[in-house]
Formats: structure tokens, sequence, C-alpha cells
């Protein structure tokens, strides 16, 4: 899809020419600007409030240094990030990602996805993310501590439990949770556990929150398939990935009789035509997770199966194919293979996860596109009640807060589809949760003024 109206085109270039070095920022704004075209055109009055330029630039770009001493006494340096995006409607809200891989262009993808993700959500939440290029892997328990220590102690000064709530994302998980908010207490000397989600039980955690981006992800699926009147139990599901995400989409998939045939890792899948959906398959995956190997061939070894060496999953044939791992993993070249497998729905489950022409390719071969701002929003969602637990002083049962979640991915699903038609443009998931999302955030930005 080419855009065709001047004010966006001439915005987007802007962008492109000051931000050329971000890659992965510059596909998610022009991802979004793709779909907000017939709303821009109904609103002339946006160009002159600067409303797609103050939508697209960050509020606050933080970046650090992070000193620490490793197991043999040698000081380490990493980089950290904090982007906070967008408070228009609510404290900055998104995980930190602890990974090689991690950059600017990262941190700033994730946080303007994040933004409309949290709209979607109906809950006061703005948008941020963060991170570093730290990697725990193969790191011992006291070099994680240590590091999430030195994080925290040039972090805190930026967040607060009514100004920025960071949660996990790939490579922070409970314990890394555990230690950055031990720190930030012990600097701040207050207990503001509602400073962090993804917390341990003891102090302040949700329960559903480790399951509910994957639980999430699969409410929203079953919506889908509710409306194309398709009975989720008669399709087959290949995942990526076999980390937080994927275990929960896997366990909830199980729960609801569906099979899900493939996992993946940095080595490669494993096909199992038998379906990952016993007991006993769904807990060796929270196994594999925490040994710290990052090898998918350890199932495969466990349960006898041949493991395809640095290949994708997206070979396999499948009816649903949900990406869980991380952005771009599926580009122009799985996107063909998709198709020509006879898929007929891709559920974006990781942040970003098809390139931009691998999108607009399914859309155009026909395949239904549940985009990941929309599909993933039940791990923030349930971080937002794992909020309000905090503030109340309260804790809900697992099927309370279970049942919040699965009403909140219903009214995702049910918000992005009323806006599509809305605007003309049928059953299209991914604008209509582009401009759901949009609606929002700009109604409130327009009321507050130029800031």
């Amino acid at each position: 899809m080419i855009i065709i109206n001047s004010y966006m085109k001439e915005v987007l270039e802007k962008i492109k020419k000051r931000d050329a070095h971000e890659p992965e920022f510059l596909q998610a704004v022009e991802e979004v600007f793709k779909s907000l075209e017939t709303v821009v055109e109904k609103h002339p009055g946006y160009q002159k409030m600067g409303l797609l330029e103050r939508i697209a630039e960050p509020e606050r770009v933080i970046a650090f240094r992070i000193s620490w001493v490793d197991d043999s006494g040698q000081v380490q340096v990493n980089r950290g990030y904090r982007v906070q995006f967008n408070g228009s409607i609510g404290p900055y809200k998104g995980g930190l990602r602890f990974h090689p891989s991690m950059n600017l262009s990262i941190a700033k993808f994730l946080a303007f996805e994040q933004t409309f993700k949290n709209a979607l959500t109906c809950l006061p939440l703005g948008g941020g993310k963060g991170g570093s290029d730290f990697d725990p892997r193969g790191r011992s328990d006291g070099e994680v501590m240590r590091f999430c220590q030195a994080f925290m102690t040039e972090l805190y000064r930026h967040i607060g439990p009514d100004v920025d709530v960071p949660a996990g994302d790939i490579g922070v998980g409970a314990r890394e949770i555990g230690y950055m908010y031990g720190q930030y207490k012990r600097i701040k000397a207050v207990w503001e556990n509602g400073v962090l989600t993804g917390k341990g039980l003891s102090y302040g955690g949700s329960l559903i929150r480790p399951e509910a981006t994957g639980f999430g992800a699969v409410y929203y699926a079953a919506e889908v398939f509710k409306h194309e009147k398709v009975d989720i139990k008669n399709l087959t599901f290949a995942l990526s990935g076999f980390g937080n995400v994927t275990w929960g989409t896997a366990l909830k998939l199980a729960e609801y009789g569906a099979k899900v045939i493939t996992i993946s890792g940095p080595d490669g899948y494993v096909h199992d035509p038998d379906g990952v959906s016993t007991p006993e398959k769904i807990d060796y995956l929270t196994e594999m997770r925490s040994s710290g190997r990052d090898k998918a061939e350890d199932y495969a070894t466990k349960f006898g199966l041949p493991f395809h060496a640095g290949k994708k999953p997206w070979e396999v044939k499948a009816d649903v194919v949900m990406p869980c791992a991380t952005q771009n993993e599926i580009a122009m070249e799985e996107a063909k293979q998709i198709v020509a497998n006879g898929t007929k729905y891709i559920i974006e489950v990781s942040n970003m996860p098809c390139s931009n022409d691998a999108m607009e390719y399914f859309q155009k071969s026909g395949l239904i596109v549940a985009p990941s701002k929309a599909v993933n929003a039940g791990g923030v969602a349930t971080s937002a009640l794992e909020m309000s637990q905090n503030s109340m002083r309260i804790a809900w049962t697992a099927e309370e807060v279970d049942a919040k979640l699965k009403a909140i991915m219903k009214n995702i699903h049910d918000a992005s589809a009323k806006a599509s038609e809305e605007f003309g443009l049928g059953y299209d998931l991914v604008a209509g949760a582009n401009i759901a999302g949009f609606k929002k955030i700009s109604e409130a930005m327009i009321a507050e003024g130029i800031i």
C-alpha cells in the first residue's frame, strides 16, 4: 500500500531522514501510517496541530551506562535504555528486554507499538519500553543480580507507580524483576511495589501474569475464529519459540482442544505431529526455558522427534501460524511458503513478527492477519490488573483475573473490527487496531493541548 496523502507522506519522509539508522522503528511507524490515511483525510486539522509528528516522536529517550562486576572480578559495561514514548492516557507502561540485539531502534519501535497496544486495552496506560544489550544467558544468579542492581540504580529516578511502570520482556522474568525491585526499594526506602509488574506472588504479583500473553493471544484468536464460524478444535497451529509466550499459548490451545505442531529456537525447529498438547510436553517447555541452554533441540531429544537445524517452522503446513519469538521472524521468503502451505490465519503474538511486505502479501493473498499490537495485549492488560491490585492492596483469584483478561481481549477484537468497518475496510484487523488505538491517543493529545 502506497501512502497518497501529502501531509502523511511529508511527515513520513521527515522521520525516515531523521531516523535513517533505526530500521525497526521506521518499519513500525510506516506500518501504522499506512492504516491511518482514511482517518487523516477526514481530519485536515491534524496537520495544523502537528499530530502525526508528535505521535511518532517519543516524549523522552533515556540512555545510560551500566557498570557491573562479573564472577571473575572483571568490570563489564553495558548500555541501558528507557523510551517513554507517549503518556497522554496514563503512566508509561511497557517491558524491559535484556538481549544482545537491544539497541535504540528496537527500544523505540517497541515503545511506539506499546503506545497503541496499551490504548487498545482501554486501560489508563501510556506507552514505554526499554532494556539493555546485556545477555542473561549463561550468567550466574550472582552476575544477573549485580547487573539488575546496577541497571536499576540508573533507572530508578525515571520511574514510579504513577510515572513509568516497567515489566518483563525477552530475558527479563520473575528473577530479574525481583532483583530490580529489591534495588529500587533499597534506594527509595519505600514500599512502591506498583512500580514494576511481573513480580512474584509473595510481594505483589498477580496470578495468571506468567500465562497472560499466551492466554490473551488465544482468547483474541478465538474471537477471530468465532467471526469466521470456524471450530478451533479442527485447526492445527504452527508456533515459533519455546519461551514464556509460546508456553502460555500452547497451554491455552491445549485447553481448547487445538493442536500445536511446531516449536522453535535459535538453533532450529521441531515438528511434533501428535501435538504439543500433553501436560508433560507443555511442562517441558518451562524446563527448557529455565535450563538457559536456549535450544529447541532439547524437545526433539526428549520426545524422540527429528530436529530441523537452522530452519524456521514455517515450512510445516498448518491452518494457523502464530509467531511467538521476536521481531521480523517472517519475511517475504517465509510468507510465500506459508501461503503456499494453504495457511488461512496469521495470528501475530511476538512484537512485529512480520515484515511490512510480508504482512501486505498475506492480506493480498486472502489470509486473515491479526496484528501483534492487538493479539499480545493480554500481557500488558494483566500487568495493569496487577497494578490495580497493588494500588488497592488486594489480590484477585486466578479465575477473577482470567475472566477480566478474556473480556479485555474480546473488547480489543471487537473494537478493531468495528473501527475497520466504520472506515469501509471490511474485516481488516490490522487497520482496525491501528485506527482504534490512534483515535484514543489522538483524542487525549488534542484535549491536553500542544505539549
